[in-house]
């Protein structure tokens, strides 16, 4: 007796589509799985936000380079009365802007490494990333009298082996979770948006203070209105980790193999 099984055409190309996808994504993680890491006991990973059940955010500024947005921010904050607020600072625009630095000093507020040179560490020797992090060490400790003990590196660049050195040299390696995306000038009321609609508690929320972001001073002071309104209160990174456990989390920017996938199905 013979027997014939009849697929609907839907469903067959929903299987292949399946199929194609599972298999795309494990390509993806095998090329990338020289920079996929896991947090684990043994292993340094990077913190994008921290586990909680408090409505409680970070919000953090990078600074690479001018001297007209920074101050605009700094009012900003004092007119709010955020007290708690962490300043990733590169050391070459440390230097060259001692003034900006003391007034984020004497307002007391958090104070991290963007690093020495700006490019991505993750091309560099052993040595060139230790001394990239050495350099801006000795740099902000003498501007501001404190040892950074916080890392952003720069362009949010690393791999196994930065994580490792950072952590040698007593860092802990600070992503985020929600970017404002204020770099890219997208708009006052979109950065608003997309700060509002996706912070989260344990959220860090990545902004500018460098003279690219020409809206951040203006979206700022609604970000803050209405994390407010919903409960939020700010803390710096370091309080952020110090008030839970931190749990396995993926180190790899948890964006870009989605965004690999996307592309590949819109192709």
């Amino acid at each position: 007796m013979n027997m014939f099984y009849v697929m609907n055409g839907k469903r067959l190309k929903r299987y292949f589509l399946m199929t194609v996808g599972i298999i795309f994504a494990a390509g993806v993680i095998y090329a990338e799985k020289d920079n996929i890491t896991v947090f684990a006991e043994d292993q340094p990973a990077a913190i994008y936000s921290v586990p909680t059940d408090k409505k409680v955010v970070a919000l953090t500024f990078d600074i690479s380079w001018g001297e007209k947005r920074a101050e605009p921010i700094l009012e900003v904050l004092k007119e709010k009365g955020v007290k708690n607020v962490t300043f990733f600072l590169s050391s070459p625009w440390t230097q060259t802007h001692p003034d900006i630095v003391k007034k984020i000093v004497d307002a007391g507020y958090e104070i991290g490494s963007h690093g020495h040179k700006h490019g991505n560490y993750s091309t560099y020797t052993d040595e060139e990333i230790r001394t990239q992090i050495e350099t801006a060490q000795a740099i902000l400790t003498q501007a501001t009298g404190k040892t950074p003990t916080l890392i952003r590196l720069p362009n949010g660049d690393f791999d196994k082996r930065v994580l490792r050195i950072a952590e040698q040299m007593n860092y802990k390696v600070i992503q985020w979770d929600t970017d404002s995306q204020d770099w890219m000038n997208i708009g006052t009321e979109k950065i608003v948006n997309r700060v509002v609609s996706k912070a989260h508690p344990g959220d860090i929320i990545l902004m500018h203070a460098s003279d690219s972001v020409k809206q951040t001073h203006e979206a700022l002071p609604v970000i803050i209105d209405q994390l407010r309104t919903k409960g939020y209160e700010f803390v710096t990174v370091s309080e952020l980790i110090s008030q839970t456990e931190l749990q396995g989390k993926t180190v790899q920017d948890k964006t870009a193999m989605f965004e690999k996938l996307d592309a590949s199905a819109a192709k």
